[in-house]
Protein backbone atom coordinates (compact mmCIF):
# COMPACT_ATOMS: atom_id res chain seq x y z
CA UNK A 1 0.00 0.00 0.00
CA UNK A 2 2.53 2.67 0.84
CA UNK A 3 4.78 1.66 -2.35
CA UNK A 4 1.51 2.21 -4.57
CA UNK A 5 1.00 5.46 -2.46
CA UNK A 6 4.58 7.00 -3.69
CA UNK A 7 3.91 5.30 -7.43
CA UNK A 8 0.91 6.92 -7.56
CA UNK A 9 1.50 10.48 -5.90
CA UNK A 10 4.77 10.16 -8.39
CA UNK A 11 2.54 10.52 -11.83
CA UNK A 12 0.44 12.37 -10.55
CA UNK A 13 2.96 15.47 -9.16
CA UNK A 14 4.24 14.87 -12.76
CA UNK A 15 1.24 15.12 -14.35
CA UNK A 16 0.15 17.80 -12.72
CA UNK A 17 3.04 20.36 -12.60
CA UNK A 18 4.15 19.97 -16.13
CA UNK A 19 4.74 23.86 -17.19
CA UNK A 20 4.43 25.51 -14.11
CA UNK A 21 4.40 29.35 -14.42
CA UNK A 22 6.49 31.42 -12.61
CA UNK A 23 3.95 33.54 -11.85
CA UNK A 24 1.51 30.41 -10.39
CA UNK A 25 4.11 29.85 -7.88
CA UNK A 26 3.11 32.80 -4.96
CA UNK A 27 -0.32 31.43 -5.63
CA UNK A 28 0.51 27.74 -4.65
CA UNK A 29 2.65 28.62 -1.97
CA UNK A 30 0.06 30.56 -0.15
CA UNK A 31 -2.24 27.29 -0.51
CA UNK A 32 -0.12 25.55 0.89
CA UNK A 33 0.48 26.88 3.31
CA UNK A 34 -3.56 27.92 4.39
CA UNK A 35 -3.61 23.72 4.00
CA UNK A 36 -0.51 23.39 6.38
CA UNK A 37 -1.91 25.62 9.04
CA UNK A 38 -5.37 24.55 8.67
CA UNK A 39 -4.61 20.99 9.51
CA UNK A 40 -3.21 21.91 12.77
CA UNK A 41 -6.09 23.38 14.33
CA UNK A 42 -8.02 20.61 16.11
CA UNK A 43 -11.47 20.51 16.77
CA UNK A 44 -12.85 18.57 19.51
CA UNK A 45 -16.14 16.41 18.52
CA UNK A 46 -17.37 13.47 20.38
CA UNK A 47 -14.90 11.00 21.02
CA UNK A 48 -11.90 12.52 19.10
CA UNK A 49 -11.43 15.62 16.55
CA UNK A 50 -11.46 16.75 13.38
CA UNK A 51 -9.68 19.73 11.39
CA UNK A 52 -10.28 21.40 8.28
CA UNK A 53 -8.66 20.11 5.25
CA UNK A 54 -9.65 22.68 2.37
CA UNK A 55 -8.36 20.37 -0.54
CA UNK A 56 -11.61 21.39 -1.92
CA UNK A 57 -10.82 24.84 -1.31
CA UNK A 58 -7.17 24.16 -3.13
CA UNK A 59 -8.81 22.96 -6.20
CA UNK A 60 -11.15 25.45 -6.85
CA UNK A 61 -8.42 27.93 -6.63
CA UNK A 62 -5.39 26.20 -8.07
CA UNK A 63 -7.07 23.91 -9.98
CA UNK A 64 -4.99 20.88 -11.38
CA UNK A 65 -1.53 22.56 -9.26
CA UNK A 66 -3.92 21.96 -6.33
CA UNK A 67 -1.78 18.35 -6.48
CA UNK A 68 1.14 19.61 -5.97
CA UNK A 69 0.24 22.00 -2.76
CA UNK A 70 -1.32 18.99 -1.16
CA UNK A 71 1.88 17.07 -1.75
CA UNK A 72 3.85 19.68 -0.80
CA UNK A 73 2.05 20.49 2.74
CA UNK A 74 2.10 16.84 3.02
CA UNK A 75 5.69 16.79 2.77
CA UNK A 76 5.96 19.65 5.53
CA UNK A 77 3.42 18.16 7.49
CA UNK A 78 5.54 15.07 8.18
CA UNK A 79 8.19 16.95 9.52
CA UNK A 80 6.61 18.04 12.60
CA UNK A 81 5.65 14.54 12.63
CA UNK A 82 1.81 14.64 11.45
CA UNK A 83 0.92 11.52 9.10
CA UNK A 84 4.73 10.48 8.64
CA UNK A 85 7.53 10.38 6.22
CA UNK A 86 6.16 6.38 5.65
CA UNK A 87 2.89 7.31 4.13
CA UNK A 88 4.01 10.81 2.46
CA UNK A 89 2.59 8.54 -0.84
CA UNK A 90 -0.58 7.44 0.57
CA UNK A 91 -1.99 10.98 2.15
CA UNK A 92 -1.04 12.73 -0.75
CA UNK A 93 -3.28 10.72 -3.16
CA UNK A 94 -5.68 10.86 -0.13
CA UNK A 95 -5.48 14.55 0.40
CA UNK A 96 -4.58 16.09 -3.22
CA UNK A 97 -6.95 13.43 -5.49
CA UNK A 98 -10.07 15.14 -3.18
CA UNK A 99 -8.12 18.36 -4.52
CA UNK A 100 -8.17 17.23 -8.62
CA UNK A 101 -11.95 15.76 -7.42
CA UNK A 102 -12.99 19.27 -6.35
CA UNK A 103 -11.46 21.13 -9.50
CA UNK A 104 -13.88 18.77 -11.41
CA UNK A 105 -16.90 19.36 -9.83
CA UNK A 106 -15.74 23.51 -9.88
CA UNK A 107 -15.15 23.32 -13.05
CA UNK A 108 -18.60 21.50 -14.03
CA UNK A 109 -20.13 24.88 -13.03
CA UNK A 110 -19.36 26.08 -16.66
CA UNK A 111 -22.17 23.11 -17.73
CA UNK A 112 -25.29 25.30 -16.00
CA UNK A 113 -26.72 28.33 -15.66
CA UNK A 114 -28.27 29.49 -12.16
CA UNK A 115 -28.04 32.15 -9.35
CA UNK A 116 -25.47 31.66 -7.42
CA UNK A 117 -23.96 28.74 -8.80
CA UNK A 118 -20.31 30.06 -8.10
CA UNK A 119 -21.36 29.52 -4.41
CA UNK A 120 -23.57 26.05 -4.83
CA UNK A 121 -20.35 24.27 -6.74
CA UNK A 122 -18.00 25.73 -4.30
CA UNK A 123 -20.20 23.82 -1.75
CA UNK A 124 -20.11 20.89 -3.47
CA UNK A 125 -16.44 21.19 -4.72
CA UNK A 126 -15.56 20.86 -0.92
CA UNK A 127 -17.70 18.76 0.26
CA UNK A 128 -16.59 16.01 -2.52
CA UNK A 129 -13.20 16.84 -2.07
CA UNK A 130 -13.55 15.15 1.30
CA UNK A 131 -15.91 12.37 0.54
CA UNK A 132 -13.31 11.29 -1.73
CA UNK A 133 -10.44 11.52 1.24
CA UNK A 134 -12.51 10.14 3.55
CA UNK A 135 -13.04 7.04 0.96
CA UNK A 136 -9.13 6.61 0.08
CA UNK A 137 -8.68 6.66 3.64
CA UNK A 138 -11.14 3.94 4.69
CA UNK A 139 -10.14 2.12 1.89
CA UNK A 140 -6.87 1.94 2.91
CA UNK A 141 -7.46 1.08 6.35
CA UNK A 142 -9.60 -2.22 5.51
CA UNK A 143 -6.94 -3.16 3.24
CA UNK A 144 -4.50 -2.85 6.02
CA UNK A 145 -6.47 -5.50 7.86
CA UNK A 146 -9.96 -6.42 9.48
CA UNK A 147 -8.84 -4.70 12.87
CA UNK A 148 -9.31 -1.74 11.32
CA UNK A 149 -12.79 -2.57 10.05
CA UNK A 150 -14.65 -0.19 12.98
CA UNK A 151 -11.87 3.00 12.67
CA UNK A 152 -12.77 2.84 9.06
CA UNK A 153 -16.83 3.00 9.98
CA UNK A 154 -15.85 5.49 12.37
CA UNK A 155 -13.24 7.83 9.59
CA UNK A 156 -16.20 7.60 7.22
CA UNK A 157 -18.92 9.50 10.01
CA UNK A 158 -16.14 11.50 11.01
CA UNK A 159 -15.96 12.55 7.36
CA UNK A 160 -19.34 13.24 6.26
CA UNK A 161 -19.43 16.11 9.19
CA UNK A 162 -16.34 17.11 7.51
CA UNK A 163 -18.04 17.19 4.29
CA UNK A 164 -20.89 19.37 5.43
CA UNK A 165 -17.71 21.95 7.38
CA UNK A 166 -15.85 21.77 4.22
CA UNK A 167 -19.04 22.58 2.39
CA UNK A 168 -19.53 25.51 3.54
CA UNK A 169 -16.46 26.85 4.05
CA UNK A 170 -15.59 26.80 0.70
CA UNK A 171 -18.78 27.97 -0.57
CA UNK A 172 -18.53 30.94 1.46
CA UNK A 173 -14.62 31.57 0.31
CA UNK A 174 -15.91 31.07 -3.49
CA UNK A 175 -18.69 33.75 -2.32
CA UNK A 176 -15.85 36.08 -1.16
CA UNK A 177 -13.71 35.77 -4.04
CA UNK A 178 -16.34 35.81 -6.39
CA UNK A 179 -17.04 39.58 -5.14
CA UNK A 180 -13.49 40.90 -4.32
CA UNK A 181 -11.09 38.95 -6.62
CA UNK A 182 -12.40 36.49 -8.73
CA UNK A 183 -9.43 36.25 -10.97
CA UNK A 184 -8.44 33.86 -8.07
CA UNK A 185 -10.63 31.08 -8.35
CA UNK A 186 -9.30 28.53 -10.72
CA UNK A 187 -10.84 28.69 -14.48
CA UNK A 188 -12.56 31.89 -13.62
CA UNK A 189 -11.14 34.21 -16.35
CA UNK A 190 -12.35 31.49 -19.28
CA UNK A 191 -15.51 31.82 -17.21
CA UNK A 192 -16.15 35.61 -17.86
CA UNK A 193 -14.72 35.60 -21.42
CA UNK A 194 -17.48 32.95 -22.89
CA UNK A 195 -20.57 34.53 -20.43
Amino acid sequence: MLTAGFAAMAVLAAATSRNVDLEEIPKISVVTAVFFVANFIHIPFVVASIHLILNGLAGVILGKRAFMAIMLGVVLQSFFGFGGVSVIGVNSVMLGGGALLAYAVWQARHLVSFANRAVVFGFLAGALGIFFSGCVLALALVTTGEAFMATAQLVLGYHVVLMVLEGIVTGACVGFLMKTKPDLLAGQRRAVATG
